[in-house]
């Protein structure tokens, strides 16, 4: 089965259990026979190599070693996978820390308890034939650019940057391109003239010689250019009340993701490929390769919130949202992250 076909299935899948939990609450933690706790995470792009860790955590085995029985779902974008969230069909997401301050501006409360990275891993690539005329985001200006769908992590950054760099959001148009095939056959065949994407959609893009970054978000030195400081990104968020009543859980889940943190960090983008379906690496296992190794540096080694980060957050969102720009003084960020399971795991 190639990539596209076990991501459908995935969707699929995804979609039937939806049906089958209808509306359960979500804060039930259901158990196996054993005892063992069972708990659903949507992923907003499983094969994304931003949400890497989630996979990776079940393939080498943490999940279950902490005695978890962790079941991974998949959305294309997080925006998606917040909706299934908020419906009370999962328990937690996989996907970006913006999106826990973005709902609380909407009165819920989402809190991210292990930050997979500070920075957001996203690249802004122009398709080869515009990369003349598009250079830096002052030149979005009646532009097409793409996104992973509306309300999503590559929404928001898309129009932050414009703001910070003087082009209003109404002067250029958002496109939802999703990503991996979707997204290069949008920007190859002239539907958006450059857009947001991450690995390994952007490594096909400039290795095809289709595309060439402009911005690169994965690396700090470019996030705070870009953005003006940190940027916490990607992350397992889950309903704050659920945390509240399953903190055992929960602390299991943070300790099988630390560990994982700490084997990225410890082991080559080769030896972490290896350990990844290999349907990951579609076609060129070499590219997938050179992909992970590229955006390999943005994971925290201990998956602790950066609190300047999460500020920074704040501002980047307040400076274009009409959610979030009003309610900003009254955003309380304490309630949108959460260190204390991280360091109990990293203890």
């Amino acid at each position: 089965m190639n990539l596209r076909s076990r991501l459908l299935a995935a969707g699929v899948a995804g979609l039937a259990l939806v049906a089958l939990t209808g509306c359960r609450d979500s804060r039930t933690t259901a158990t196996s026979a054993s005892g063992t706790p069972q708990v659903k995470i949507m992923v907003g792009g499983i094969d994304k190599v931003i949400y890497l860790p989630a996979k990776l955590t079940e393939q080498l085995g943490y999940f279950k070693d902490e005695g978890v029985d962790v079941k991974l779902l998949t959305e294309p974008s997080g925006a998606q996978a917040e909706n299934v969230l908020i419906a009370g069909d999962v328990q937690g997401v996989v996907g970006f820390y913006d999106h826990t301050v973005d709902l609380q501006a909407k009165g819920k409360c989402i809190e991210s308890v292990v930050q997979f990275a500070d920075v957001p891993g996203e690249v802004e690539v122009v398709s080869t034939k515009e990369a003349g005329q598009i250079t830096t985001p002052a030149d979005f200006k009646g532009r097409r650019l793409g996104i992973t769908s509306p309300g999503s992590s590559t929404d928001f950054l898309t129009q932050a940057l414009a703001v910070r760099n003087g082009v209003g959001t109404e002067d250029f148009t958002r496109v939802k391109a999703g990503a991996g095939v979707t997204f290069i056959a949008a920007l190859t065949n002239g539907q958006i003239d450059a857009g947001m994407t991450t690995d390994p959609t952007a490594a096909r893009l400039t290795a095809s010689g289709q595309g060439k970054v402009m911005l690169d978000l994965r690396t700090e030195a470019g996030t705070r250019a870009a953005l003006g400081g940190l940027y916490p990104a990607s992350s397992l968020y889950l309903d704050c009340a659920w945390v509240q009543q399953n903190k055992p859980t929960v602390q299991k889940l943070a300790k099988a993701l630390v560990r994982t943190l700490a084997y990225i960090h410890d082991h080559s983008a080769a030896d972490i490929a290896a350990k990844m379906p290999t349907d990951y690496a579609g076609d060129d296992p070499k590219l997938y390769v050179k992909a992970i190794n590229d955006s390999k540096a943005m994971f925290t080694t201990d998956g602790v919130m950066s609190a300047d980060g999460a500020k920074n957050v704040l501002e980047v969102l307040s400076s274009f949202s009409p959610s979030v720009k009003g309610r900003k003084d009254s955003i309380d960020l304490s309630k949108t992250y959460t260190t204390e399971f991280v360091q109990a795991a990293n203890r």
